[in-house]
């Protein structure tokens, strides 16, 4: 029976335009993953090296999802998901509604060829004025891709995720508020360490790197988490770290970017792998951990996933470089928790 296993988000090794797909599956592998998160931009990267153009047919994406299914099984990694599938949920604009949803249709065709059973998706994070408070017309779109992916054979599974500057579903319990309402049994969660702490602990604007409560809101956050969520709705955890920034993430800094949120200009910039103290980590990562770990009870694939600046250097190393910090942090997670890993 699986207990823990490491995994790895493709785009987690480098950036799709510099890194070639397969030899990041390879450096995953062969630095000692068991799993890998396949990231749709690295997908479509291959598709295109198929084409010969950018523009890539729905044939020739299918063509591309087969040889990293292939890729991936000579190597001895499971492909966990395919994520992320963006700018769903909620939409005010109901065209571009169902043109998503047509694109899902061929979503779930990719994901056959990869022979994985799960897609994950980031809650909505476009402008507020293009996406609706209405939690219960989130739900409902989502309720109709859940109802896809149950018309499968075998069915498919969404995994959810709140990111901590998404428009409308930033925290667990709005998180949690919405798989209730969608109410199917391939309907859940991807609970990520970044994510919830990142929101309650965390704020890169502030000169403290910090919430004014964040250790009491923390904790209680996750006492809470703990009694409200159902293990059997996370499908897999991420476990991931980030900067603690010199100077508030506010206009004039380097990684500002107007419009948008500072989490999510933290987010895309400096994350870290977890006890990466030397590259700054601060988050209270063992805590959230810990708590879906041992408080919820959860088990299975627990996903290293990284979002930094250091992905987009150019050179062959990049690839087994982030491959081997990753499995560094695994493996000093395992010893630190007493993981019964396999």
């Amino acid at each position: 029976m699986m207990t823990y296993q490491p995994a790895i988000m493709s785009a987690s090794l480098g950036r799709a335009w510099l890194h070639d797909l397969d030899y990041k599956i390879e450096q995953a592998a062969k630095a000692g993953f068991k799993g890998i998160e396949i990231f749709y931009e690295d997908l479509e990267y291959a598709a295109r090296k198929i084409a010969g153009n950018d523009h890539p047919t729905p044939e020739q994406l299918l063509e591309a999802a087969s040889h990293v299914h292939d890729v991936t099984e000579r190597v001895g990694l499971k492909i966990i998901g395919m994520q992320p599938f963006l700018f769903y949920d909620g939409l005010l604009d109901r065209a571009e509604h169902q043109r998503l949803l047509d694109k899902m249709k061929l979503w779930l065709r990719i994901v056959k060829q990869l022979d994985t059973d799960t897609i994950q998706i980031p809650a909505n994070f476009l402008p507020a004025e293009q996406v609706s408070e209405d939690f219960d017309l989130i739900a409902s779109d989502l309720r109709e891709l859940a109802d896809l992916g149950l018309a499968e054979n075998p069915p498919v599974r969404f995994a959810y995720e709140n990111l901590c500057w998404s428009t409308r579903v930033d925290s667990w319990e709005k998180l949690w508020d919405v798989v209730q309402r969608v109410d199917r049994p391939n309907f859940g969660v991807c609970l990520d360490t970044f994510n919830i702490a990142g929101l309650v602990w965390a704020d890169p604007a502030s000169p403290t790197g910090k919430t004014p409560n964040a250790d009491a809101d923390l904790q209680d956050s996750l006492e809470r988490l703990v009694q409200t969520i159902d293990v059997a709705k996370v499908f897999y955890i991420q476990v991931v770290d980030a900067e603690r920034l010199s100077s508030p993430l506010v206009a004039g800094h380097p990684f500002h970017v107007d419009g948008n949120p500072p989490r999510m200009n933290w987010s895309r910039n400096a994350r870290t792998f977890l006890y990466e103290e030397d590259r700054g980590a601060y988050l209270p990562v063992e805590d959230v951990a810990k708590a879906i770990i041992f408080g919820l009870g959860y088990k299975g694939y627990v996903s290293m996933e990284l979002f930094s600046r250091t992905m987009a250097e150019a050179g062959t190393h990049v690839p087994v470089d982030h491959a081997q910090r990753g499995i560094r942090a695994w493996n000093k997670f395992v010893e630190r928790l007493k993981l019964a890993a396999s």
